[in-house]
């Protein structure tokens, strides 16, 4: 079992698009998007949703009227202001820690869990796809990331799918280090930018701490080749591969318009024979092809 993890340092790199082509070239696969805050993999694959389940994550204060004396020690403690004058919890600003519950001379204030979102398990034209969706001001992105993470596996074991191919969120918080800890290998989307360059390296540190081998590729690169160079520069001192560089093409655009992804929208050019090599190069990697196989591609597909 190999999961594919690809991340991006920041938003807007080309990740997703990225992801939605890959699932094309690889047809024994199971999709997973664990960018819980803001997933969109689903606009360019449209899953049709066969299971629905609740997420369950964290707790809010709820305060009991009939039991309630006005003493005004959970307005005291409460450092988010989160309890009015008229002892009621504001469900935005509480933030779920509990000390009102534990000191509250009473015993009137319950903490039920809280139900934070929805996650799936869905059908789409390139195989199945877990996914989720948390609601707005939730928490617990990296709690759920988790939970679909090990869906995934659980799913792929069941249908005798070796292969995990997973669009991470954004950035290095939480639930990128929920989606990144465990996985097979790393590929690393990255732009010919200032940002670009600082995200990814800090990226780049955060593989090297959970030892999860990273690849990188560069999208965009035309229209930066200083920072292009900058990029490869330091990926060469951090011992990261990078797979290829991708020009800049308005068929990314185009074909998200559509709900595609770049290998079903237009005439084929030569951006696709890239990204088909760019895969190639990945499954060919030693970490997902630890055993050396001249044809991995034939197992997977």
């Amino acid at each position: 079992m190999r999961e594919l993890i690809i991340l991006s340092g920041k938003g807007g790199t080309g990740k997703t698009s990225l992801t939605a082509a890959f699932a094309t070239l690889a047809e024994n696969s199971v999709l997973c998007d664990a960018d819980v805050d803001a997933a969109d993999l689903h606009l360019l694959l449209q899953p049709q949703i066969r299971q629905r389940s609740d997420f369950m994550g964290g707790s809010k204060a709820v305060i009991n009227p009939s039991l309630c004396t006005g003493c005004g020690t959970c307005i005291d403690l409460c450092r988010f202001d989160g309890i009015s004058d008229r002892f009621q919890v504001d469900a935005i600003r509480c933030e779920g820690c509990g000390v009102c519950v534990d000191f509250c001379p009473e015993q009137a204030i319950d903490f039920p869990v809280q139900r934070c979102g929805e996650w799936y398990i869905s059908d789409t034209r390139f195989g199945p796809m877990v996914h989720a969706r948390l609601g707005i001001a939730e928490e617990n992105s990296g709690k759920l990331v988790s939970l679909i993470r090990r869906r995934s596996r659980e799913l792929a074991e069941e249908h005798g799918h070796d292969l995990i191919i997973t669009d991470g969120p954004p950035g290095i918080g939480c639930p990128v280090i929920a989606s990144l800890g465990g996985a097979t290998a790393l590929v690393i989307v990255t732009e010919p930018t200032v940002s670009g360059l600082h995200d990814m390296e800090r990226l780049v540190d955060l593989a090297a701490h959970f030892k999860v081998p990273g690849m990188a590729c560069i999208n965009k690169y035309d229209l930066n080749p200083e920072m292009t160079e900058a990029i490869e520069q330091l990926a060469a001192q951090r011992n990261i591969a990078v797979l290829g560089r991708i020009p800049f093409d308005p068929v990314f655009t185009h074909s998200m318009v559509e709900g595609k992804n770049i290998f079903e929208y237009g005439e084929r050019t030569a951006l696709h024979v890239q990204v088909e090599k760019i895969w190639d190069k990945i499954i060919q990697s030693p970490s997902m092809n630890p055993l050396g196989i001249v044809d991995f591609k034939a197992t997977i597909r």
